[in-house]
């Protein structure tokens, strides 16, 4: 071919772009989206765990595309960013730092990473939340105030610091670096309004739109409260009577909250007002019978949730973290 013709030259560029454009195609994962992301992220297990390896928490930075999941058996944390199906072990656990188990988990925009020990310090001593860096280093190992404290789920305040729920009484830790290091302290203490119900009380926790207020589930009794973000106050969340049985999990996009109801094995979509005072019911919809999603987060414009495996005595993998709760 004479390639030195303004149409030979064309003919030649279309196609090495179709060849390329098929080599890209086919390199791409089936599943993966229109930006090459994947809809599943695998977890490594821990062969060592005789009920093999159950997971919780998530937490996102949205700034670096990065994601955190906890292992409860072991409390082992795993890092995974958005383009990569494979994740790593980024902190150990079995003792690492006192940490046994882990629970819920979030990241402040320095990209720091706090996690919550869900019953870690009861009995033994032991810390019940940690603060990492960016980079995994060790910032904080932090006992909450009390001898039966849960951490259960955490979220990020208007005023930078970290907000803790206990699922064992309906309390809610503050967690913040100060002039004489990092401190854990009871922030706000709502035993008086909710009463402690057998099983999980306070669970999934987000800040409102305009920052005024955190929407907290109580997923034993399918309850959602208020907790104003200066005060502490706290006021119950009229639902119109839906059921948030077994809420867990919580994310807000915008003016859509999306309740992840582990064993009751739903997704529940609810419109939230800004200030976080009212709740309306828009889509409930059965996740996948196969998994009980326990939370998830938004990370670049997607909802990642984490397959727990708590209904397996033994838990087997693949452990995996999905894009879509009816798969």
């Amino acid at each position: 071919m004479n390639l030195t013709t303004p149409v030979n030259r064309t003919l030649l560029a279309l196609v090495v772009a179709g060849t390329l454009g098929a080599t890209i195609a086919a390199a791409a994962p089936a599943s993966a989206d229109a930006f090459g992301r994947p809809s599943t992220y695998v977890l490594d297990g821990d062969a060592d765990s005789p009920v093999g390896s159950k997971f919780e928490g998530i937490g996102a930075d949205e700034l670096r595309g990065r994601f955190y999941v906890s292992e409860v058996t072991g409390g082992e944390i795993h890092r995974g960013t958005v383009r990569s199906a494979d994740t790593e072990q980024w902190i150990g656990g079995d003792g690492t730092d006192g940490r046994y188990t882990a629970r819920g988990i979030t990241v402040d925009g320095a990209g720091n990473v706090y996690v919550a020990g869900g019953p870690n310090g009861i009995g033994t001593g032991r810390p019940d939340l940690w603060v990492y860096s960016k980079d995994g280093d060790l910032l904080a190992a932090l006992r909450a105030p009390g001898n039966d404290v849960f951490l259960n789920d955490v979220a990020i305040g208007r005023d930078g610091a970290a907000y803790f729920t206990n699922s064992n009484d309906a309390q809610i830790f503050r967690v913040a670096k100060g002039r004489t290091g990092w401190t854990a302290q009871l922030w706000a203490d709502a035993t008086g309004t909710i009463a402690r119900e057998a099983g999980f009380n306070l669970g999934g926790i987000v800040l409102s739109a305009d920052r005024s207020g955190f929407v907290v589930a109580q997923g034993n009794v399918g309850k959602m409260w208020r907790f104003d973000a200066r005060t502490g106050a706290v006021r119950a969340i009229a639902t119109g009577g839906a059921d948030l049985v077994n809420a867990d999990g919580l994310v807000r996009q915008g003016n859509r909250l999306t309740v992840v109801r582990n064993f009751s094995k739903m997704i529940a979509t609810l419109q939230v007002s800004p200030d976080g005072r009212r709740l309306v019911l828009r889509d409930q919809r059965a996740s996948s019978p196969d998994r009980v999603l326990t939370t998830a987060k938004a990370l670049r414009g997607r909802v990642l949730y984490v397959d727990s495996k708590f209904d397996e005595a033994v838990a087997s993998g693949p452990y995996q973290v999905i894009t879509d709760p009816t798969r």
